[in-house]
């Protein structure tokens, strides 16, 4: 989903913004309507019927998400807020948020809630997979780094069937290594702290990280279920780096290798 679009921000108490965890000051929300299933609630200022698509696809995330990471799911709601317009959802924001760029969706952490924030538009499907994506992370595993944090929702907000591949970015990345001589540095991304210190490049590398992962090979995605596992039980964990280098000479070549592999042939299949 390009950072031109929905991205996950969090308000911190000071207004500083650290991650994908924020405290909102208590607002007037959309909530004429309100939809619970499962582990989501939706609040909406129009008619949101159980059976509509978005709703069960949203609700069928967190199996997808929970099978594919080997991780158990969770019962902490997700409270999914949405606005039926753009301008509504931009004053509550100006209200709120002053300090927020307008964006069409984020995600919120509170000490006690899981929040996210949308108005309807064409790419409202899109947003809401990304920023939902983060709610059941959040509930699975609370403590997250930023950049994976964002890795696996890059991952989730691609339409299911699709295996997260995330063309644009791989085309980005591509672009990158050929022209500008770019290689992965997943310690430089576990030094970010904040959403805002986050680039385009960020978010696509943080995806590329974590599809490598997934869809490379099975020992690849063992390593980081594993590390996922552990972070959820135990809270605080070395840095993913530290693992894999454990497995890996090199594993900013071996990524930077694939990404151009698979650029190759995602436009091979379009011949």
């Amino acid at each position: 989903m390009g950072r031109t679009g929905a991205i996950c921000l969090l308000a911190a108490v000071t207004a500083a913004w650290c991650g994908c965890r924020g405290w909102p000051r208590p607002a007037p929300l959309p909530g004429e309507h309100q939809v619970p299933i499962q582990q989501l609630v939706f609040h909406s200022d129009f008619d949101l019927e159980l059976d509509d698509p978005l709703v069960r696809a949203l609700t069928a995330e967190r199996d997808d998400i929970a099978k594919t990471l080997s991780l158990p799911t969770s019962d902490e709601q997700v409270h999914v807020y949405l606005f039926g317009d753009a301008e509504s959802y931009r004053e509550y924001l100006e209200r709120y948020f002053p300090a927020v760029p307008t964006r069409r969706a984020f995600f919120v952490e509170t000490d006690t809630r899981l929040e996210v924030y949308a108005h309807w538009s064409d790419r409202v499907a899109e947003d809401l997979r990304h920023e939902v994506a983060h709610g059941y992370l959040h509930a699975m595993v609370p403590a997250l780094p930023l950049w994976l944090d964002e890795g696996l929702a890059e991952y989730f907000e691609v339409p299911k069937g699709h295996g997260g591949l995330n063309r644009p970015h791989v085309e980005l990345l591509a672009d990158m290594i050929e022209h500008t001589n770019w290689r992965p540095n997943m310690a430089r991304l576990e030094r970010l702290k904040a959403a805002g210190e986050m680039e385009q490049a960020d978010y696509a590398e943080s995806w590329a990280w974590v599809y490598f992962f997934l869809q490379s090979d099975s020992e690849r995605r063992e390593l980081l279920t594993t590390y996922l596992a552990d972070l959820r039980a135990k809270g605080r964990v070395e840095p993913l780096t530290v693992r894999l280098a454990s497995r890996h000479l090199d594993p900013e070549r071996t990524l930077a290798e694939y990404l151009a592999t698979l650029n190759v042939e995602l436009a091979a299949r379009e011949r």
